[in-house]
Formats: C-alpha cells, sequence, structure tokens
C-alpha cells in the first residue's frame, strides 16, 4: 500500500498543563479589559449618570452654565430644551443636553 492508515490518538496528549499555559496567555488580555472598565468606562458612566438627574432636576430660576460657557438664568424648562436668559430681554431657547453646570443661587448678579 502507498496510504499508510491514519489512526486516531486516545486522550493521553490533552493534560491539565495544556489548559493552564492557554489561561495563562490569555490573563493578560483580561486584566487588561477588567483595568480598562474601571479606568475608564465606570468613572463615564457614573458621570452620565449624574448629568442625567441634574438635569431632571432643573427647574425655572436656576442660574446655569452651558458647554460654552455662557452664564444664564433658566426662564422656561421643557422636555428636551430649557429657556436661558442671558441678560435683560434676551433670552435664547437652548437644548437640555447643552447645559453643563447649575450654580447656585445669587451667582450671577448682572441678570
Amino acid at each position: 500500500m502507498w496510504i499508510s492508515n491514519a489512526y486516531a490518538q486516545g486522550l493521553s496528549g490533552l493534560s491539565l498543563g495544556g489548559i493552564q499555559s492557554s489561561l495563562t496567555q490569555f490573563l493578560p488580555i483580561i486584566l487588561m479589559f477588567a483595568v480598562l472598565y474601571f479606568i475608564m468606562i465606570r468613572p463615564q458612566m457614573k458621570r452620565q449618570k449624574e448629568h442625567r438627574a441634574m438635569l431632571a432636576a432643573m427647574a425655572r430660576g436656576d442660574e446655569v452654565v452651558t458647554n460654552g460657557g455662557i452664564l444664564g438664568k433658566i426662564t422656561k424648562v421643557g422636555e428636551a430644551y430649557a429657556s436661558v436668559e442671558l441678560s435683560d430681554g434676551v433670552e435664547v431657547t437652548l437644548q437640555k443636553s447643552a447645559i453643563t453646570t447649575i450654580l447656585p443661587k445669587g451667582t450671577i448678579k448682572s441678570i
């Protein structure tokens, strides 16, 4: 015969050492994802949750700072938009997500 027969090998080639070595190869990747989660993803999710809570608690008369650094006082609050009075007679409508911070009362004295 020109072709030799192929026989299946038993399970004697598979050992616990082979499983442990494959786990040690993936351990640095698993640790990298864990560190990435706790250093970057989790704090960002916490900030987003705090920002959503701040926007939900926003009410008429609150003094705010926008993403562009504009200071103003809330005159109307809707579902997605808020009207902000910048000075006497000057009022703009902004998306609520554009509001960065709610300031303590009395911070803005010119309005």
